[in-house]
């Protein structure tokens, strides 16, 4: 794993406002302090991002699409804390909290995009947002507007066997981004071909045993089978019950994994 340099003072102030943001976030708004300190990188609006249309779906919006005049990407990821990841281990579905987490985690995005949007409109520049999740196709199951592709774009890590995304906090938690006319330029955090285990040639697979129904092969990803899954154990699992209607979580390939909360060393 190669850590890049932010590109200028105003990345370095992103990355600032975004762990302070986190740090105080839990005991400002009453929330359990469940998240451990962000990461964010940002790229250059350039011909790169055409390849979001052959990697995730053919009609994937463009910074362009989100935001005319976009010059800039930024994308972070808020990672779980440990006894979290922990706790969504036993048992074939999700813990309440994991459910929870997952409904605190998508308020924090909100505000932390809301936070950045901010910090950068009051520089004078642009922003455009999208939801922290539920902006993809129900039929497809494909987003038009993927933090994991964009993410990826960006050099904030590396997708896994299980099609979530390794960073150098690890894949359990989740991510956000934004389009911006500010101009940021390229501050990566990796520019490892691959980081998963199983892709660099050591074996584990143990995301693809995680699986309560079998949706993570080598192959990909049976995204309808994982989709089901998510409405079963809201509808009728025995820990969501109550829950919010969006509250369509798992994770179990996600925790208790050499990839849950770092980039994975070869045993």
């Amino acid at each position: 794993m190669t850590t890049g340099a932010a590109d200028g003072t105003g990345v370095v102030e992103l990355r600032r406002l975004a762990v302070d943001f986190v740090a105080a976030y839990p005991s400002r708004q009453g929330e359990k302090p469940i998240w451990r300190s962000p990461l964010l990188a940002t790229a250059a609006v350039d011909r790169r991002f055409q390849k979001l249309r052959q990697m995730a779906a053919p009609d994937h919006l463009l910074p362009g699409d989100l935001l005319p005049g976009a010059r800039s990407v930024v994308v972070f990821f808020v990672p779980f804390a440990a006894f979290l990841a922990e706790e969504n281990h036993p048992g074939s579905f999700p813990c309440r909290n994991w459910g929870l987490a997952y409904q605190a985690t998508n308020r924090l995005i909100e505000k932390l995009c809301g936070a950045i949007r901010d910090h950068l409109e009051k520089q004078g520049h642009r922003c455009a947002l999208t939801p922290a999740t539920h902006n993809f196709d129900p039929q497809r199951l494909m987003a038009r507007w993927s933090h994991k592709h964009l993410a990826y774009l960006c050099g904030l890590g590396r997708f896994g066997v299980n099609a979530q995304f390794i960073t150098p906090a690890g894949c359990a938690g989740r991510l956000g981004s934004l389009a911006t006319t500010a101009v940021l330029g390229d501050s990566p955090l990796v520019d490892d071909e691959e980081l998963c285990l199983h892709k660099r040639g050591h074996g584990c697979l143990q995301c693809v045993a995680r699986c309560p129904v079998r949706a993570v092969t080598t192959a990909g990803i049976d995204r309808r089978r994982c989709w089901q899954r998510l409405i079963f154990n809201l509808e009728k699992g025995p820990t969501l019950a109550g829950l919010a209607s969006s509250t369509h979580v798992c994770g179990k390939c996600q925790v208790n994994l050499p990839c849950s909360l770092g980039i994975p060393h070869p045993s």
